[in-house]
Order: structure tokens, then C-alpha cells, then sequence
């Protein structure tokens, strides 16, 4: 295996080489081995301003805060004020859902999982004020429900905002001053940001779109997601040593750098623990346990979480068994090309993982009847449209709707291959990547009920004949 000195060492060469050739304006990235966190940067936070990006350099995680929301609400657990299988009503009993059976069977072990069933892309802006998280729990009232609770796994950020007003009522106080006082401190992290008006005490990345893959990224037009969906990965922004040092907490049964207890050994282990298989998606991992998405790759399992935010993507792997865990921030362009050749080394050097291949489009795919998954599929950001041609070609259609329609995703039309069983490959890659889309259920009469890319989107059985 390498050592830290010579992973420093190839880290120079080849992360400014890496953001150059995939058009990502800056990144930073910390690694923890050995007993010993190295830390670089490379490009720059913004192309509007250049300012130089450095390991200090705050970047928003996105959706790994779920990881950190999930620690607070153990936290809850082994001090006795939550029952992980308890409803989430008996925490919240004015909770609601459109179907009723579910909003009072739904547990927190369930909203952990991403098992809880209801649609989970709501983005609905509740304002900035202490309140936002309160007011967004409450629009949840007329949310579909996909399937019963706990049946299956869809990932859900909306379920994580309600996990967020669970810590807010159990700790009489707002998520934000949850996240400082029971994480931030007990930590000692000192460059980590709740938001923009935190994050502006430090150099803050902005994060870049791009009109296609082609195009070159321009600085985003607004910072951040709304503050109602904090708790799921809108705001929290911090440099990836401060992440490390969440991720490294994760590692030692709990404890901080200085021997602080932060969570109970059992409760480390317990998030862990796998609660959901998942179908092969990819990128994704093989289960999801209480907050950590798992994965059981080659050589040892490794935990992790990825997240988005508006042109922002990070990305953070842990290897319990070597004590190893590397996070990756980046502000735009096509980030997971520059995360796969950068893992895939990490990991094999530091801890003999071997990172799988995504998948890819067979040379000759197989013909096969695809009878049962045409039809449109529907949630709140898009709608979903197989179909097939005379000459047999499959087609998927994409028309988003919601934050993507409002965020400038266009229409799109893709060729679908068979891949495998019930999963089939777009033929052409979206920044290199084959979205594997995953047919799952039955509708009653021999058609698929879901198309699964991570989410699951429900057939649409009203719109067709």
C-alpha cells in the first residue's frame, strides 16, 4: 500500500490536472490514513471573482448532511427521548400525509432508512426564518404516498426534513443550533458553516451550472437550496478536514479527536448496520443503513454519501476496517468523473478496496420484451415516458417539473439497452455516467408500478388506456 506521503504527493499532480480536463473550477479534498489528514486544493471558488480555492476553503456537502441529522437524532435514541420504532407521531403528532394509514404508521427508523414510502422530492420554500423546517413539515399534508412504510427503499429528502423537526421539538430548539451545539462543538470543528451567513466569514465556493455537458460552467445564480430542507442538505457548508473529522468521530466508537464522547459506541455501530437492500443503481451502494448509505465493494465494506446542491457536489467514503475515510468538494463541471479516478485510487492504495466499474452499455444487447415497463411514470420533479418505436428502439422521455423545471433542466429523450434482469442503461452517458433505471413492482396486471434510479417513481395508471 501507498503511503500518506506519496498519495500527497500524486494528489499534486493529478488533482489540477483532473478539474482541468472535466471542467470543474475548483475542489478540495482531505484524506485520513495512517494517523495522519492531508489536505489539498486546487482551481479556483468562483469564476466570476478567482479566488484561489485551499484546503480551508468551505464547500457545501449537500446530502451528507443526512449522515450528520441521523447522529443527532441517535443522539436522541441513547439518551432515551426517541424510540426509532416508535410512529414519528408520537415525536410529532400533528404529523400528515396525504394517506393517512401511513402518515400514523411511518417510525423514525423508517425516515432514517429512506423506507418510509412517501414522495420525497419536496423543495418547498418555507422562508429563512428559525421556523422554516416547523412550516415545511407542515405543507406535507397532501404528499403521495408511493408504497406502504417500509417496503422498500426510495431515497427521500423529505423524510429527512421531518428527522430534522424531530430533533427541533426534542431539543426545544432550532436544527441549526442542534447542528452546533451537539456536533460543530463537541468536535471542535472550526470551519464549518449552517449557511450562507456563516459561511461568509471564510472563503466559500460558489457552485457553477452548465446549460449541457459541453458548456462551461458559469457561477450559479443563487447560493443555496431553501433553508426548510436543511436538514436533508441545503445549507451546511464546511472544508473537508472538518468533514474528516465527522467522518473519523464515525470511526473511533464515537468520539471526537480529543476523546469527546459525541455518540455511544452502540449507536455508531447501529447506524451501520444495513436496514434496506437496493436494486444496482450505479453510483449508489448495495444497502442503506440508519443515515450511512453502504457499500460492499471488493477488499472491505465501505460506508459513505454523496451530495448536491446547485452546482456544488461532494463526496465522502469511510473504510471502518482501516480507519480510512477520504472526502472530495467540488463546485461544478462533471465532479463524479474526477471523484471515480480519485476514489478508485485512494481507496485501492490506502485500503487494498477495489472500486467496481459502473456499468456500461453490453456490445450486444439482449432483445428482450419490454411490454411491461412502457407506459409513464410521475413524481414531483419529472415525469417519465417508455415507449417504444416500430423498429424496436426504446425510448425514455424526461419532462421535469418542480426545482429541475425551475433550476433550467431541459426535456430529454434517452435510448434505453437492456442491462440485466429488469434493469436497463441509457446508451449515451450523462457526464459519463449510465443511469441504470431499475423496473420494479407490479401494477396487478403484469406491468412494472416503479421506474428506480435511487427514487422510485410510480406508474402513472390514470393517463392510460
Amino acid at each position: 500500500m501507498s503511503s500518506l506521503n506519496e498519495i500527497t504527493n500524486w494528489l499534486h499532480d493529478r488533482l489540477p490536472a483532473l478539474l482541468a480536463e472535466h471542467k470543474v473550477p475548483g475542489a478540495a479534498i482531505a484524506v485520513s490514513a495512517q494517523g495522519r489528514v492531508i489536505d489539498l486544493a486546487a482551481g479556483v471558488l468562483s469564476k466570476a471573482t478567482g479566488v484561489e480555492a485551499t484546503p480551508d476553503s468551505l464547500f457545501q456537502i449537500g446530502s451528507i448532511t443526512k449522515v450528520w441529522t441521523a447522529t443527532l437524532i441517535m443522539q436522541l435514541a441513547q439518551e432515551g427521548r426517541l424510540d426509532l420504532d416508535a410512529p414519528v407521531r408520537a415525536t410529532l403528532p400533528g404529523f400528515q400525509l396525504a394517506d393517512e394509514s401511513a402518515a400514523a404508521a411511518v417510525t423514525t427508523r423508517q425516515l432514517l432508512s429512506h423506507t418510509a414510502g412517501f414522495e420525497g422530492d419536496i423543495f418547498t420554500d418555507t422562508g429563512r426564518g428559525d421556523d422554516c423546517v416547523e412550516k415545511y413539515v407542515a405543507t406535507l399534508g397532501e404528499t403521495a404516498q408511493l408504497f406502504a412504510p417500509g417496503e422498500m427503499f426510495s431515497y427521500n429528502n423529505a423524510g429527512y426534513c421531518v428527522l430534522g423537526r424531530v430533533v427541533e421539538v426534542l431539543r426545544g430548539k432550532p436544527f441549526d443550533d442542534c447542528v452546533r451545539e451537539h456536533l460543530f462543538t463537541p468536535l471542535g470543528l472550526t470551519h464549518a458553516a449552517n449557511g450562507a451567513h456563516e459561511a461568509i466569514l471564510f472563503r466559500a465556493a460558489v457552485g457553477h451550472l452548465q446549460a449541457d455537458p459541453d458548456s462551461d460552467p458559469q457561477p450559479a445564480p443563487v447560493w443555496a437550496l431553501a433553508r426548510s430542507n436543511a436538514p436533508a442538505g441545503a445549507m451546511l457548508a464546511m472544508r473537508p478536514r472538518d468533514l474528516l473529522a465527522f467522518a473519523q468521530m464515525h470511526l473511533a466508537a464515537g468520539k471526537a479527536a480529543d476523546g469527546t464522547t459525541v455518540l455511544e459506541a452502540e449507536s455508531v455501530q447501529a447506524m451501520q448496520q444495513p436496514q434496506v437492500q437496493l436494486p444496482k443503481l450505479g453510483l449508489m451502494g448495495t444497502s442503506w443503513g440508519l443515515g450511512w448509505e453502504i457499500y460492499d465493494w471488493p477488499g472491505a465494506r465501505v460506508l459513505g454519501h454523496d451530495g448536491g446542491t446547485i452546482g456544488q457536489s461532494a463526496f465522502l467514503r469511510v473504510v471502518p476496517e482501516h480507519g480510512v475515510s477520504i472526502a472530495l468538494c467540488t463546485n461544478g463541471g462533471n465532479p463524479i468523473a474526477v471523484y471515480t479516478e480519485l476514489f478508485e485510487h485512494l481507496l485501492r492504495e490506502l485500503a487494498g478496496v477495489q472500486m467496481p466499474a459502473l456499468p456500461k452499455p453490453p456490445a450486444q444487447p439482449a432483445t428482450v420484451d419490454v411490454s411491461r415497463y412502457l407506459g409513464t411514470y410521475a413524481s414531483e420533479v419529472g415525469e417519465l415516458t417508455v415507449l417504444q418505436e416500430s423498429d424496436g428502439t426504446l425510448w425514455l422521455q424526461e419532462v421535469p417539473k418542480g426545482l429541475l423545471a425551475e433550476i433550467g433542466r431541459q426535456p430529454e429523450r434517452k435510448e434505453l439497452v437492456h442491462f440485466e434482469g429488469d434493469t436497463f442503461l441509457p446508451v449515451q452517458p450523462y457526464y459519463g455516467i449510465h443511469m441504470p433505471q431499475v423496473f420494479v413492482g407490479d401494477d396487478g396486471s403484469g406491468r412494472a408500478l416503479y421506474i428506480h434510479s435511487g427514487r422510485a417513481t410510480r406508474r402513472v395508471t390514470h393517463l392510460e388506456a
